[in-house]
């Protein structure tokens, strides 16, 4: 029988990079989209990718200190209590600013016939 719930805190989660990249979806055992949380110290940027093999979509959410999302090549503010989107096929990069940044990333490939949830619009 599946638990009712899980919850923990970041330093409970599984964790890369010395503590850097917190493996919150199997942490947490989520199976419907990729979660993970980044506590970058200053200047600290994740590689240069897209998402095209897996065809996922990505939000970045700014949890604390700020950086940017560089969007092929355009620097895009993120900071605490912001959020950006990036889709599957577009060349992107976070990068701490002077402070460090923490975030979150939460990524899925859309199902073809999904379609936003008029109750949260």
């Amino acid at each position: 029988m599946a638990p009712k719930f899980v919850r923990k805190s970041f330093e409970q989660m599984d964790a890369r990079g010395g503590g850097v990249v917190k493996l919150a979806r199997k942490s947490l055992g989520v199976s419907a989209f990729g979660i993970q949380v980044f506590d970058f110290p200053p200047g600290a940027s994740t590689p240069l990718h897209d998402e095209s093999p897996s065809g996922q979509e990505e939000v970045y959410v700014g949890l604390a200190g700020s950086g940017w999302v560089e969007v092929e090549g355009e620097r895009v503010p993120l900071e605490a209590r912001t959020a950006v989107f990036v889709p599957p096929g577009v060349m992107r990069t976070t990068v701490a600013g002077p402070e460090g940044l923490s975030f979150l990333a939460v990524g899925a490939a859309p199902h073809p016939q999904s379609r936003a949830n008029p109750k949260f619009d």
